[in-house]
């Protein structure tokens, strides 16, 4: 690690969420930049687990670790300087000590994904609607959505959906006003200046461009998610016969 540049440092909050929980909060904006700190703590916890530390949660813009208060307070019982001191004040300590130096101008290879995509039809009933709002044809929605390179900025709404940024403004469309009750797993979605993909089935108020026959959930398997954050996605357009063959091979 090499010491991070003193303003971004600064702009570092922690908060607590109870007493068992802290967020590390690098700032309010979805940019790279935050991203890449996010990343750079969650890469470094994930190796560098401190006593007493559970689990961490990375957002957009923040990372929430989870900490056992006692086995914390237990750990740091013989430190002086820290006697008088909660769990939280201990723990913010720890993490203001790794985020001070952490090195976030490494810029790792990131791993390529590509997901095969069925646009439109019954796979992608609001396609048209993407089409009509940016007064595109289907064909330029589809050329546009595929052209494009995704960042997963993080994995969350339901186990192994991603929020992917670096959605063209051009086929940017809002939300639907009325959700969803239920989306099919693997479908593929677009909100606002995002794009997404259903890993199983849930409600949901994106508008639904299309299918992927790739599995995003794999419970079975470890990691459970295809994609993590950090990773990079690209889609690929194929035909119904196509998906129905790539639905053939993984059964």
């Amino acid at each position: 690690m090499k010491q991070m540049n003193q303003t971004v440092a600064a702009e570092v909050e922690y908060i607590p969420l109870g007493e068992a929980a802290i967020l590390v909060e690098f700032g309010k904006a979805i940019n790279l930049e935050i991203h890449r700190k996010v990343k750079a703590l969650a890469d470094y916890l994930d190796n560098n687990s401190f006593c007493g530390m559970i689990e961490y949660v990375a957002a957009f813009s923040s990372i929430t670790v989870f900490y056992d208060p006692l086995a914390v307070k237990r750990s740091n019982s013989r430190m002086k300087q820290v006697a008088d001191q909660s769990a939280f004040e201990i723990v913010a300590a720890i993490l203001k000590n790794l985020v001070d130096q952490l090195d976030c101008s490494t810029k790792n290879n990131p791993n390529i994904i590509e997901i095969p995509v069925c646009y439109g039809g019954e796979f992608g009933p609001d396609l048209e609607v993407v089409a009509s709002h940016n007064q595109l044809d289907i064909d330029e929605v589809i050329h546009i959505h595929s052209s494009g390179e995704y960042l997963v900025y993080m994995i969350g709404f339901a186990p192994g959906f991603p929020y992917l940024g670096g959605l063209d403004e051009r086929i940017s469309t809002p939300r639907r006003q009325s959700p969803r009750t239920t989306i099919p797993a693997r479908t593929v979605g677009i909100a606002g200046m995002q794009t997404g993909v259903y890993p199983i089935a849930t409600p949901g108020g994106w508008q639904l461009i299309g299918r992927t026959p790739i599995e995003l959930f794999r419970p079975k398997q470890h990691p459970p998610s295809l994609l993590q954050a950090g990773d990079l996605v690209k889609f690929k357009p194929i035909s119904l016969q196509e998906y129905q063959e790539y639905e053939g091979e993984s059964q």
